[in-house]
């Protein structure tokens, strides 16, 4: 399997970075997620062979934790927490409701445009804030449908500018 070279300078460039051992595995594993919205099978080969580490646990280690992908998603990824304690905050349904119709898809599905991607995610620690939604790193707490559909424009206000930048 041929690797494009790019791919091999930037994994021996993170590489460089975090080390050269298993212990770098999940930092190279995260950077390479960033920058790319998934974890691609070369991706994944050429981690494999930079740190020596076997491509099966590369490949384990990738498809376990709910932050990484190995299928490509959209430029922002909006987790909603589907915990007991969001679901019994009598908004979670009509925020969920909202994010699937402003949206137009569903669970486990990225926008036509590449945007945005929808998923569904374990506890997130804002119990207490519910209902809450994480877009990339953003966190965003006490959920309604009105500041949901702001929140969604301010969004597509950034995804439209780095568009044209």
């Amino acid at each position: 399997m041929d690797v494009p070279s790019h791919l091999q300078s930037e994994v021996e460039q993170l590489v460089s970075v975090h080390g050269r051992d298993r212990t770098a595995l999940i930092p190279v594993l995260r950077d390479l997620n960033k920058a790319h919205s998934h974890i691609s099978e070369d991706a994944m080969l050429c981690v494999s062979k930079a740190l020596g580490v076997p491509r099966a646990e590369v490949y384990g280690v990738a498809t376990f934790y709910s932050f990484f992908s190995i299928e490509p998603r959209g430029k922002y990824v909006i987790r909603v927490c589907r915990t007991i304690s969001c679901a019994m905050n009598g908004k979670y349904h009509p925020v969920v409701a909202t994010l699937l119709e402003e949206l137009g898809v569903s669970f486990g599905e990225t926008t036509a445009d590449g945007a945005f991607t929808l998923e569904q995610t374990a506890c997130i620690g804002l119990c207490d804030q519910a209902p809450a939604m994480m877009i990339n790193d953003d966190v965003h707490v006490k959920l309604t449908e009105d500041s949901v559909r702001t929140i969604l424009g301010e969004y597509r206000r950034k995804a439209a500018a780095a568009g044209r930048a």
